[in-house]
């Protein structure tokens, strides 16, 4: 039986290790992974709650067609944590309800 020893899984490499938080909480990843993976491996599993029935609603298709990932990210909701790539210092946030657009400074 042949062995597979070229793929791009067995060549893939992290970016660096950078800090963001999580409701919060400082927590690390890798740069340029999606949000959705770091927070996983840090063992969060509920990114938001329906606004009606205000049930949890975590990872689930990976590749943004859903909205089980909608999160506030940098104050900004609805971001689809499963496509958005990691930066550092980025402030992720559990989104409640519809995510209303928080109004800029000096705004009203």
């Amino acid at each position: 039986m042949p062995l597979i020893d070229r793929h791009p899984v067995l060549s893939f490499k992290h970016g660096r290790k950078v800090e963001f938080t999580f409701d919060g909480k400082k927590m690390q990843g890798f740069e340029g992974e999606p949000i959705a993976m770091a927070l996983h491996s840090e063992g969060v599993r509920i990114y938001r709650e329906t606004p009606e029935m205000k049930r949890p609603r975590g990872f689930f298709c990976a590749i943004g067609k859903c909205s089980s990932c909608f999160m506030l990210v940098d104050d900004v909701p609805n971001v689809r944590t499963c496509v958005t790539p990691l930066r550092e210092g980025m402030r992720v946030c559990t989104q409640r309800g519809k995510g209303a657009v928080l109004p800029m400074e000096g705004e009203q």
